[in-house]
């Protein structure tokens, strides 16, 4: 059926039978033409950038997910500078206390009773600062029962040095675990593919999980991103559509142990209904495919992303085979994740392949009808006395006095 389908649209890629190497698309739009700028890179990085973002506050209003959000060195430096400032601030306090109440003068003064014992400077009392903060408490600088202004103090830093290492603990430990990492092991093919699937022109891209653990609740989603002008004249740039991939029967959630073909059907709800080879090498478009799951060890949700251009999309290709059976277990060969191999497919539109195969039926149905009807007329010419004259039915029955 798909060489009929191919008969009818006049052109097929590949011959069948024949095997070939996989092959590399060439450029379509010449060495000199300016290659389009990614909306999603390759490794699921979105290429936008915000400019003249003028509410800056509103950054500081959700702090802790800006400082998960920084980069690490910045992360590492505000961690450093959080502590190293609350140290430098309570010493500061600590010194200008033993300075108010005059305990630097009467340091050889065994009867004097100072705010902190052994405190003779702003190094000890920044040592001492430390050594409160952190609850070390060495023993030798001591905070007496003389000074109530130091026992306020001390609370304070207590507190707040508890808020601190709260926050920045808490900044980290999110950080770390955040599961961008990942991703790194959810891996997209290279290209994506257009071929025949029973006989509809389907569009088809490869993902697969490098890792044993496994995500768990996986779906996929794919969106193509092409800018359009609608009938009002409105220019409406990088506009996004949902690619269907099973949505309706759920073949969009995965099990994802072994790598899946994902198909997105072309119909006539796709934005690809109208699109044939030729149209595809001259269009300009972004498919962007997104993978979604909870990481089983962990319990957090990751996300995987990734695109293809137009010019990375192989119409008349498909995936090579992955899985093989071994002796008690599947075997995956992940060196041919990214290879495709050409097969015969139409050259036209989903549309015109649909046409087409309307013809076809209609076609059928018209001449089976037409042959059955030939041995009941030479059945009824015989009982008839065999008068070719005699108007009769198509179904061999004479026929009615008024059509005579």
């Amino acid at each position: 059926m798909a060489q009929d389908n191919a008969a009818f649209c006049g052109v097929t890629e590949g011959v069948p039978g024949e095997a070939k190497p996989p092959l590399v698309p060439p450029r379509r739009r010449g060495t000199g033409a300016r290659k389009r700028q990614r909306y999603v890179e390759k490794d699921g990085k979105c290429n936008v950038q915000h400019g003249n973002v003028r509410e800056t506050y509103r950054y500081l209003t959700d702090i802790f997910t800006t400082l998960v959000d920084l980069k690490w060195r910045f992360s590492l430096l505000v961690f450093i500078l959080a502590y190293a400032v609350t140290w430098l601030f309570f010493g500061l306090i600590w010194w200008f206390i033993a300075y108010c109440r005059g305990d630097l003068d009467h340091l050889e003064d065994h009867a004097w009773t100072p705010c902190v014992n052994n405190l003779n400077g702003f190094v000890s009392a920044f040592l001492f600062s430390i050594e409160t903060e952190t609850t070390i408490g060495y023993g030798h600088r001591v905070i007496t029962d003389k000074c109530p202004e130091g026992i306020v103090l001390l609370l304070l830093q207590a507190i707040l040095g508890s808020m601190v290492n709260a926050f920045m603990v808490g900044c980290m430990f999110v950080k770390i675990s955040q599961p961008n990492k990942r991703a790194e092991t959810l891996v997209f093919s290279s290209h994506a593919v257009v071929s025949l699937r029973d006989d509809r022109l389907c569009l088809m891209f490869r993902v697969g999980d490098l890792r044993d653990s496994h995500i768990v609740e996986a779906s996929i989603r794919a969106k193509l991103i092409k800018s359009k002008q609608t009938q009002e004249g409105e220019f409406i740039p990088l506009d996004q559509t949902d690619l269907s991939v099973g949505f309706e029967t759920g073949d969009d959630r995965l099990f994802l142990v072994s790598p899946l073909i994902i198909s997105h059907e072309i119909d006539e709800r796709s934005p690809f209904w109208d699109v044939s080879r030729h149209q595809l090498e001259k269009d300009d478009f972004e498919i962007v495919v997104i993978l979604e799951g909870m990481v089983e060890a962990t319990g957090m949700t990751c996300q995987a992303r990734s695109s293809y251009l137009a010019d990375e999309v192989l119409w008349g290709h498909r995936f090579t085979p992955l899985l093989s059976l071994e002796e008690g277990f599947y075997e995956v060969d992940y060196g041919g994740f990214h290879q495709t191999v050409p097969v015969p497919t139409p050259a036209c539109s989903a549309r015109q392949l649909a046409a087409a195969a309307a013809r076809r039926d209609a076609h059928l149905y018209w001449s089976i009808p037409s042959r059955l009807d030939q041995p009941l007329e030479e059945a009824a010419a015989a009982e008839g006395g065999g008068d070719p004259d005699t108007p009769r039915e198509s179904n061999g029955t004479l026929a009615s006095p008024e059509a005579r």
